[in-house]
């Protein structure tokens, strides 16, 4: 497959500058992989699409504040964090990073500072003096939220803000518990309170799994021919608590829910012969056309960029040409794409 196959052209009025005031009032479109339907509607009516006993998998994953501003010498960086690794380490990207050099020292604040140790091609490896809590601590009071580009990119392109004191709280769901996110798990940025109690009064369970959204998730897919290309690892874990509620649901015939491509990439890397096993670890599971699922029965998404790994996810699930009519059906609505844009069922 050509991943030019997987593109499509948006207008940027239809990218998502900021979520909805109500989360629930975002809008849905269910599509119905047995009839090949498409029904128009809103999140706040997700519990009519939903049977008794389904099962929604959602990722508690936390964003960090990953955007930092460092100063080396008298010019400003911005530094992106990417990814965690051992010893104060971080994967990153750098603006502008041509000018960065090796054994580069960054002041980030009074507290925090960074040496360049490595770099590879766009990724810059910086180990920080600061590790753990005393680090989480510090990027909380002087990072910002790792708000996608094309959102900043559009803000401009509108006279906005790039970045709005309101992103803290939005670009984070209800149910971030696990700090280690430098993206949001946007699926289940649709989801308040109100929401879960209606779903559990209709009898709909909730599970959580962990994946911490780095570039395994968000990165662009870099060769013409879709299966060439190799995805990054990320962290995920999933309990034995878990695995045993999911592993009962699906032995009695009830519909395991994805909320977002990160669920599913937890729930297909532990499955193994029709089973969740507790595990946690690295997983670099590309899934593309072609895939056959082991585990899920469909999944709550949001509208992706064109040629991009998520993208490409979906259309296992669903089919290219399939994906790509709800994608123009959604456009010619006039959804809003992306990470604050409306969403998706598929069922």
């Amino acid at each position: 497959m050509n991943l030019s196959e997987f593109d499509y052209k948006l207008a940027n009025e239809l990218i998502a500058t900021e979520p909805n005031t109500k989360r629930e009032e975002a809008r849905l479109l269910v599509m119905d992989r047995a009839s090949r339907n498409l029904i128009d509607d809103h999140f706040f009516n997700l519990e009519l699409y939903l049977n008794k006993g389904d099962v929604l998998v959602f990722n508690d994953s936390k964003v960090i504040p990953a955007r930092l501003d460092g100063l080396s010498g008298d010019r400003n960086y911005e530094i992106l964090l990417v990814k965690k690794l051992q010893d104060g380490r971080w994967e990153c990207w750098v603006r502008p990073g041509k000018k960065a050099k090796v054994n580069q020292i960054f002041k980030i604040s009074e507290k925090l500072n960074c040496i360049l140790v490595e770099r590879n091609d766009d990724i810059f490896i910086f180990k920080f003096n600061l590790e753990e809590s005393e680090f989480y601590r510090e990027i909380e009071k002087v990072g910002m939220m790792p708000i996608p580009p094309y959102i900043l990119k559009a803000r401009k392109a509108h006279h906005q803000p790039e970045y709005e004191k309101e992103d803290i709280k939005n670009y984070q769901t209800i149910f971030a518990k696990n700090t280690g996110s430098v993206a949001a798990p946007t699926a289940g940025l649709h989801f308040n309170e109100e929401i879960l109690a209606r779903l559990n009064n209709n009898g709909v369970q909730t599970e959580k799994v962990t994946l911490h959204v780095s570039l395994g998730t968000f990165q662009s897919v870099t060769t013409e021919k879709v299966e060439d290309f190799e995805i990054h690892s990320e962290y995920f874990e999933i309990s034995k608590e878990a695995c045993d509620r999911l592993n009962q649901a699906k032995k009695e015939g009830r519909r395991i829910i994805a909320v977002g491509t990160t669920s599913v990439r937890v729930l297909e890397s532990a499955a193994k012969d029709g089973l969740l096993r507790p595990v946690s670890g690295e997983t670099n599971i590309y899934i593309y056309p072609g895939y056959n699922f082991k585990y899920i029965d469909g999944m709550i998404t949001n509208f992706h960029l064109p040629k991009s790994s998520l993208l490409l996810l979906v259309a296992a699930l669903v089919g290219k040409d399939k994906i790509l009519e709800a994608y123009d059906h959604a456009m010619e609505k006039k959804y809003k794409f992306y990470s604050y844009g409306d969403g998706m069922l598929i069922v």
